[in-house]
């Protein structure tokens, strides 16, 4: 993940939960700027740094980076015909 995009992560996780750039920084226990730049995409936070920013989210860094969203599953099954949803459960059940 580059930088710009954890920053995009952070802001959309913020956002979420509601929380101003300031309310996130000092949760976290840093800088409001450092917030900012990493939202911007301009700075690269340490791992140490981004644990602090995931700990006020109330996140895992393994959430954090996740790919992969259940609701995103979700989405895609309500794409199914019924006849799709059949195969793909029977192909389910055969694993």
């Amino acid at each position: 993940m580059e930088k710009k995009e954890v920053g995009e992560r952070i802001r959309k996780l913020r956002i979420e939960r509601k929380l101003t750039a300031n309310a996130l920084a000092y949760q976290a226990g840093i800088s409001p700027t450092y917030i900012y730049e990493l939202e911007k995409g301009e700075k690269s936070p340490t791992v140490e740094y981004l644990n602090y920013i995931c700990f006020a989210l109330g996140i895992s860094l393994e959430e954090f980076f996740a790919t992969s969203r259940p609701d995103h599953y979700a989405d895609k099954l309500s794409l199914l015909n019924e006849d799709q949803k059949q195969l793909l459960n029977q192909f389910l059940n055969s694993l």
